[in-house]
């Protein structure tokens, strides 16, 4: 373990793991890591569950810059605490938010960023109950982070648990807000605006297939490698994915071509991966369509016959080869989310 906090320790991957396990998760006894009957850090998901039905996340946003095609920083921050709670099966009720900026930072900038926030939660009718606002000085910090905390009621809360036979399916392209951040900062022309949306509409297809979703996850930090390594690890079971299946937009590949990215690593803010059924496939991807989703069935879950091929997840590539998606490790692409 480095002596100094690095980059890479917030990319939501392997370095962040061992890092939350270090100074947070072995220093708790289980019953400080939830709620009694509830669902806590003792299972990490994205978010908590409280009194059975309560679901709490919280979440902070330091994308740079602050402006990007297809949103902000301040439609960053709902979309994606909103996106948590519903990724846990629960609708938003109420949501309460922390901005912290240095001092010079443009009024005007602020203005529209919380105007950003706002204007969604205004059309999506959720109630801002609270929050808090900070200035610091500019040599301590330039620009804005905001962190936001969102509260819902899940009548069933999905709590991440894949079980053998299910299928894994994404509800439309990866990597699309990495790449659009990523070529940003790395100075590429390219005319695709970020996927940041609340996935509000998913609530239907929970609410209709109830506990026949078995988990449910947006791939932000860490992108859909994380999301499947992290699902891999929690139930002991090995999941195929196939590389043809995998819906990538030919922008996205240009930009990680340039940069030498992973598509798989990279942040998504308006797709959700799924684990259902295989039994339910068919019905789940008609509802998704119905939506409004452009969802695609990408591979399966599978008990391993071996030890040593439980918690991997496999891609099996076009030209007929196997390859291991490890957990991602290391710096990514600074501040995404």
């Amino acid at each position: 373990m480095e002596d100094k906090i690095l980059l890479n320790h917030g990319n939501g991957g392997k370095d962040t793991q061992l890092l939350l396990q270090r100074l947070i998760f072995s220093k708790l006894p289980l019953e400080l890591k939830r709620t009694e009957g509830g669902v806590g850090i003792d299972y990490p998901d994205d978010g908590a569950v409280i009194n059975n039905n309560i679901v709490i996340t919280t979440d902070s946003h330091t994308v740079y810059p602050y402006f990007f095609p297809g949103g902000s920083i301040g439609t960053l921050s709902i979309s994606g605490t909103l996106n948590d709670l519903i990724m846990m099966g629960a609708r938003p009720i109420a949501m309460l938010d922390s901005i912290v900026v240095g001092e010079g930072f443009p009024m005007a900038d602020l203005d529209k960023i919380i105007e950003d926030m706002l204007s969604l939660l205004k059309e999506l009718k959720i109630p801002l109950v609270g929050g808090d606002f900070k200035v610091v000085p500019s040599e301590s910090m330039r620009g804005i982070i905001i962190n936001t905390v969102g509260i819902g009621i899940a009548e069933y809360p999905i709590v991440d648990k894949i079980e053998d036979g299910d299928s894994i399916i994404v509800t439309g392209p990866i990597g699309v807000h990495g790449a659009v951040i990523a070529a940003i900062q790395y100075g590429i022309d390219t005319s695709i605006k970020s996927d940041v949306k609340p996935l509000i509409g998913l609530l239907d297809l929970f609410k209709e297939f109830g506990k026949e979703i078995h988990a449910a996850r947006d791939p932000t930090r860490g992108g859909l490698a994380a999301t499947l390594n992290e699902w891999a690890q929690l139930s002991g079971k090995m999941i195929i994915i196939e590389e043809g299946k995998i819906p990538i937009p030919e922008e996205v590949r240009s930009i990680t071509d340039i940069i030498g990215l992973d598509p798989l690593v990279l942040a998504n803010e308006g797709v959700a991966v799924l684990s259902v059924p295989s039994t339910k496939e068919n019905e789940v991807m008609e509802k998704l369509k119905k939506l409004g989703f452009e969802p695609s069935v990408i591979g399966k879950v599978i008990e391993p016959k071996n030890k040593e091929n439980k918690n991997l997840v496999v891609v099996k590539t076009e030209i007929g080869g196997a390859k291991i998606l490890e957990m991602p490790t290391g710096e990514i692409v600074p501040r995404i989310c």
